[in-house]
């Protein structure tokens, strides 16, 4: 057990180090996100996929595990742009309501009713981003982007647990992989004429970055959290990923010299997010335990 708790926390780690990477290569969002799924995909197919069998899909669930991809790529695209706009702080506290948005779609999909409880915790972590808001009029559209981002998290992270226990995941991360980086394919000349780059290739230093972002961050901390689920709960999972902000803003402040940039009307707010997390994580465990105790 010890040993998947250390899988699972180096996992959440390394996910911290996707926002430094984001900021350090060059590329924009748009050509950074298409090489970091081309590179995972590929990975994907040559480290993960041998030896796996390929499951019976019908259509309608081909096209509900590719719209999830789609999401996900979303997700990434809308993470690095909201990183590029403003800081990686900001992209990372704005990452940390995820599991506030859940509390929102969680009831709508699957239909059942809403907490009163959560929503004033959505309300207070709303407080906080509106304090940062204030605090930085500069930041405002990284702001905006990051929350879209953290609401595209959060909605495929419902779908896909819908799916996870009928797919191997394995299976179901190669469908998402490859229909995101097609999607985003298609995506990219009118993407490009909106967001104009003319850097298409990375450099040396960009390749070694993206290499990282998709071999570690991405494919080896895929592996890393499956083990882990093999001994650690889905939920466990979900509460110990609140930390990947807070490694975030650390790693950013340390190697990305964004102590500087931060005021103190940033700081406020992120105590107050920071602060609505871990009430929110706490009542939602307790209430997981309530549930729990009834069953029995």
């Amino acid at each position: 057990m010890k040993r998947a708790y250390f899988q699972m926390h180096l996992a959440i780690f390394i996910w911290g180090f996707t926002g430094l990477l984001g900021k350090l290569i060059q590329l924009n969002e748009g050509m950074l996100v298409w090489y970091r799924i081309l590179l995972s995909w590929i990975s994907f197919s040559l480290i993960v996929l041998p030896g796996k069998g390929w499951p019976k899909l019908n259509r309608s669930e081909w096209m509900n595990i590719s719209g999830i991809g789609i999401l996900v790529m979303l997700h990434w695209l809308t993470f690095y742009g909201s990183i590029k706009l403003s800081s990686i702080s900001v992209a990372m506290i704005c990452l940390s309501s995820i599991a506030l948005f859940s509390s929102f779609i969680e009831p709508l999909v699957n239909r059942q009713r809403f907490d009163h409880v959560e929503i004033l915790f959505s309300a207070m972590a709303l407080t906080g981003i509106f304090t940062i808001y204030r605090s930085d009029a500069s930041a405002s559209a990284g702001i905006l982007v990051g929350l879209i981002s953290a609401l595209l998290s959060a909605t495929f992270s419902v779908f896909n647990r819908r799916i996870a226990s009928r797919y191997d995941p394995t299976i179901i991360s190669f469908i998402e992989l490859g229909s995101g980086f097609s999607f985003l394919t298609l995506l990219l000349p009118v993407y490009v004429l909106v967001q104009p780059t003319h850097q298409f290739i990375p450099t040396l230093t960009d390749w070694i970055y993206l290499l990282i972002l998709a071999l570690v961050c991405t494919v080896w901390t895929w592996i890393l959290s499956l083990k882990a689920l093999r001994k650690v709960s889905a939920y466990t999972m979900a509460l110990a990923l609140n930390l990947e902000p807070v490694y975030g803003i650390i790693l950013a402040v340390l190697f990305a010299n964004e102590g500087k940039i931060l005021n103190s009307g940033f700081y406020f707010g992120a105590v107050i997010i920071l602060l609505t997390v871990v009430l929110h994580t706490i009542y939602r465990y307790r209430k997981s335990r309530r549930a729990e105790t009834l069953q029995t």
